[in-house]
């Protein structure tokens, strides 16, 4: 009788233990994307030169000249992560699709980033369209990054730099530089909901080796 009490109570015990873990630990559920329900946008720029050295096939790589291309504009959280593909899913019109066009290199990424990301602004594909078109405009791209007719190389903290100075509102934390191996691959500039510069949340940093990275020419 007395080893069957204190298997019992051994049993209790650690019954008790599970909950009070479960009751300090609550398990994380990461709540469902809804559109309009975010803090900030990044507003990524790719560098198509680079895109186009392991995509030659792809649309924009066919002898257009194209420099820093509009990859997205991107609904952001403050504290990390993004809110991606919300509800409604509603595929683009033609007007917005002929809107589009004028601002991504390619309907196929036109048609990625409105199901990925766009649907997640709250505003409509016009609205966010229309949203996408005012931020590259509220952006000044350096002189020295223009389209270029040969390599340079410079470091990530200097290609920031250049965008500060030719943007003098960005934040010293509103801006990332964003390699692909050795070569520049994007910068990324954090915006408010209403297209100001603004500091990025966590997770939005520079991505690139130190010393100095490749710009390639263009295609």
């Amino acid at each position: 009788m007395k080893q069957c009490f204190t298997v019992v109570m051994l049993v209790a015990m650690l019954l008790g233990s599970i909950g009070a873990a479960s009751a300090r630990e609550p398990h994380q559920v990461r709540a469902p994307s809804i559109a309009g329900v975010f803090d900030y946008y990044v507003l990524a720029l790719s560098w198509s030169p680079t895109f186009c050295l392991t995509h030659q096939n792809d649309t924009q790589c066919s002898g257009k000249g194209y420099g820093f291309v509009l990859h997205g504009l991107w609904p952001q959280y403050a504290k990390g992560g993004w809110p991606k593909s919300c509800s409604p899913k509603v595929a683009l019109t033609a007007a917005e699709r002929e809107k589009g066009l004028t601002l991504f290199p390619t309907r196929k990424l036109l048609e990625h980033e409105w199901s990925k990301h766009g649907t997640c602004s709250g505003l409509g594909a016009m609205g966010y369209l229309e949203a996408s078109d005012k931020a590259i405009g509220t952006v000044k791209i350096p002189a020295q990054l223009q389209p270029l007719s040969s390599s340079t190389y410079l470091e990530a903290e200097e290609i920031a730099r250049l965008f500060r100075q030719s943007n003098p509102d960005i934040d010293s934390n509103g801006i990332a530089v964003i390699c692909s191996g050795p070569q520049l691959s994007e910068v990324r500039v954090c915006m408010s909901k209403d297209l100001a510069f603004t500091e990025c949340g966590k997770g939005v940093k520079t991505q690139c080796r130190a010393g100095e990275i490749r710009v390639p020419p263009v295609r």
